[in-house]
């Protein structure tokens, strides 16, 4: 079974507001490219893939893409990450893709281990139809999905989004397989994702020392402010 993954990317400008508490808008633009590019590193990097696509509207996100080796589907418009998603998933199927893997781009600490225990899934001798759920650490968010065939279930990221893909499965008549993995299940979208990345004492990740970095900077200003030493 030939297997492609697919990264659903936005934009950098205006990224991750909910950080905003803790980081300034270029603070987080740039922890978002950042984070995207140790995805893209990792995906590329991972044995038993065919292909690695980037479905995006942004000019500055499918350079990065087409650096790095990955295939872009544009996007005439960005809409949001579940039209995104279903639109690649449509074009990746139309081309012979038997399975797809999607993965968020803002998982800092996913590794190509990581991927390659996740597509040992297939190998162990499951086939289409086959769905495959990575929740996030609280079960609410889904952090991967691998897909066989591509547009084997509907689709709807945010709030809750991993029991809806659940039942969405459950309603296929499939077996609901999920697998638990430390590094997937970190997302960064708040600022207590934050503190979880910089207390798991992992440092091979760029994104971890950005964004170590970004809130040491962010700390100094507030004591400068405040008139701290």
């Amino acid at each position: 079974m030939n297997v492609a993954t697919l990264l659903p990317v936005k934009g950098f400008r205006n990224a991750k507001h909910r950080l905003s508490p803790q980081l300034g808008s270029a603070a987080r633009e740039l922890l978002a490219e950042t984070m995207f590019r140790d995805v893209l590193r990792q995906v590329r990097s991972a044995r038993g893939l065919v292909g690695t696509f980037v479905v995006t509207g942004d000019e500055k996100v499918a350079a990065i893409a087409s650096a790095a080796g990955a295939e872009v589907i544009r996007e005439a418009e960005e809409k949001g990450e579940t039209t995104a998603v279903d639109f690649a998933r449509r074009e990746l199927k139309s081309t012979g893709c038997q399975a797809v893997l999607i993965i968020p781009s803002d998982l800092p600490l996913v590794r190509a281990a990581d991927i390659e225990q996740l597509l040992s899934q297939i190998l162990e001798g499951a086939s289409a139809p086959f769905a495959l759920l990575v929740p996030s650490h609280d079960r609410l968010g889904t952090n991967a999905l691998l897909l066989a065939p591509p547009d084997l279930i509907q689709l709807r990221f945010g709030y809750d989004s991993f029991n809806f893909h659940v039942s969405q499965v459950i309603a296929q008549g499939l077996p609901v397989r999920v697998l638990e993995n430390e590094h997937f299940a970190l997302d960064i979208d708040e600022p207590k994702d934050l503190d979880r990345l910089l207390s798991c004492g992992i440092e091979t990740s760029e994104s971890v020392g950005v964004a170590r970095s970004l809130l040491t900077e962010q700390d100094a200003k507030v004591m400068r402010r405040s008139g701290g030493v």
